[in-house]
């Protein structure tokens, strides 16, 4: 079965045809009322119609570049429930970047906000008739769902195709581990063409016939005050969201007794953010571990322990092990290694990559390229890329270790650690670091940052050199590009 048809059927099981789907909670293009089950289903339907009625049949590649609106979810409904293939992209994108996902990809019809109004579209799909339940087609569950791309933070972006499957193994394991039921209220401020914005958040809420109120971009305060006012239960960010909720006035207080649930994915979280966000607002975010090719595969628990720094256990029917990047035999506890996954949300390849979908998965486990440590417990935490893995002068420096401890020396708001070309050593640890104005009103003493490296790291860890940017150079789903970082310092 399909996913849209999966998702109906779990609204008409728990009797939410006429419960609110879609609530407005700022200026969102083209949804100005709240939307029913009942709505949406008609919509997805009518929206299923005019993909149709523009060529689009089972298998074809629809691509939207659309801003976050109503007419964006039903189109990618209806593309789920006529059996097309969506290729969500990032409305930021300009003609030139675009212009690569669309000839990779190569889509029968792209829905583009610069060529078609979003008037001029809204009006079209009201204007359609949605299509009856008996002219949906049933999909088997490898059939292609979605191609949504690698960030492409270390290369070119490849197209990870998206089965049914795979697409409902995440919804489906996050909706029974994270206890989703009818009664969430979910506070949105993520994009919906990626994983976490669409498939875990918003399918996640749907599929659990749960409540969304949509926030057009995120403020911190704004985005508080709403979770406040609305009463709600169920709030999805990444790292970035929660240092800004941090460095807030002390004076900005809310009551957060409904909320159940914070979670923190597609970028490491820090471990001080961790707990200075319990200390002032009272909740423990939950910690979870996915990417494109996978979904999301491990979890910090819903009840018991969520360790700070680490990213939790497997979720049922997923497989992980920690293997020798160099002969692929597994690791032992306490050691370092690729984390490697099995299980029904792995992708099977890559469009148009065999050589590297052999590469990624030819035995099944994909190959994720992060570099992890699993501690006797079955417990993992994520140490950082392999592609990133520093080598020193014949020693091994993982960056996310210097950084978590740059980001405790006095004034330091983030930190990013890369390493850089070096006659003498290979490479060289650097550092970009952001100042926290709080901490530190009058700038940054770098000596006090290096003593305090000294005193935590040993000396080949030491970054050589400390730069102070504004911003870090980041994606649309706030990972650092550790990349055009790297490349910053040879300017």
């Amino acid at each position: 079965m399909g996913a849209y048809h999966r998702f109906r059927r779990r609204w008409v099981e728990r009797g939410r045809m006429e419960g609110v789907a879609l609530r407005p909670a700022g200026a969102i293009a083209d949804l100005d009322a709240p939307v029913t089950y009942a709505d949406l289903d008609r919509r997805a339907r009518a929206a299923a119609g005019w993909l149709q009625a523009h060529g689009i049949g089972p298998g074809d590649v629809v691509a939207l570049q659309l801003p976050r609106c109503l007419a964006l979810l039903e189109l990618q409904l209806g593309a789920l429930a006529l059996g097309a293939t969506t290729l969500a992209l990032n409305d930021r994108y300009p003609p030139a970047e675009r212009a690569y996902y669309l000839e990779d990809a190569r889509p029968r019809l792209a829905v583009l906000a610069d060529t078609l109004p979003l008037s001029r579209l809204r009006a079209e799909l009201d204007a359609t008739p949605p299509l009856p339940l008996d002219a949906l087609p049933e999909r088997d569950e490898d059939a292609l769902a979605a191609l949504m791309y690698t960030s492409g933070t270390t290369g070119r972006p490849k197209g990870a195709m998206i089965s049914h499957r795979n697409l409902m193994a995440t919804v489906t394991a996050l909706d029974a581990a994270w206890g989703w039921t009818a009664d969430d209220h979910l506070l949105h401020a993520l994009p919906l063409f990626h994983i976490h914005g669409l498939f875990v958040a918003q399918y996640g809420a749907l599929y659990a016939a749960a409540t969304t109120s949509w926030v057009e971009r995120f403020d911190a305060r704004r985005v508080l005050e709403l979770l406040e006012a609305r009463r709600c239960s169920v709030f999805m960010g990444v790292p970035t969201f929660y240092h800004r909720f941090l460095s807030l006035p002390a004076d900005v207080v809310v009551d957060l007794s409904a909320m159940r649930l914070f979670t923190s994915g597609s970028a490491p979280l820090p471990a001080a953010d961790m707990e200075a966000f319990h200390r002032r607002f009272g909740h423990r975010i939950l910690e979870r571990y996915g990417m494109t090719e996978v979904g999301i595969v491990l979890s910090n628990p819903l009840h018991g322990a969520r360790v700070p720094g680490t990213v939790g256990f497997p979720l049922p029917g997923v497989q992980a092990r920690i293997t020798d990047p160099e002969t692929g035999r597994f690791l032992p506890p306490g050691a370092v290694g690729e984390l490697r996954v099995r299980g029904p949300g792995v992708i099977a390849g890559y469009l148009g990559l065999p050589e590297q979908t052999d590469a990624a998965l030819g035995d099944g486990w994909m190959h994720t390229g992060d570099l992890a440590v699993m501690d006797p417990d079955g417990r993992f935490s994520i140490v950082g890329r392999q592609s990133e893995l520093i080598i020193t002068g014949g020693f091994n420096v993982y960056p996310r270790e210097v950084e978590a401890v740059l980001q405790g020396a006095p004034g330091v708001a983030e930190a990013a650690v890369v390493g850089v070309p070096d006659p003498d050593l290979g490479e060289r640890v650097v550092a970009a670091i952001v100042v926290d104005p709080r901490r530190a009103p009058s700038g940054l003493d770098l000596a006090a940052i290096r003593d305090h490296a000294r005193r935590h790291l040993a000396p080949y860890k030491c970054p050589k050199e400390l730069r102070v940017v504004q911003d870090l150079p980041r994606n649309a789903m706030g990972k650092v590009q550790k990349r055009r970082l790297a490349e910053s310092f040879h300017r």
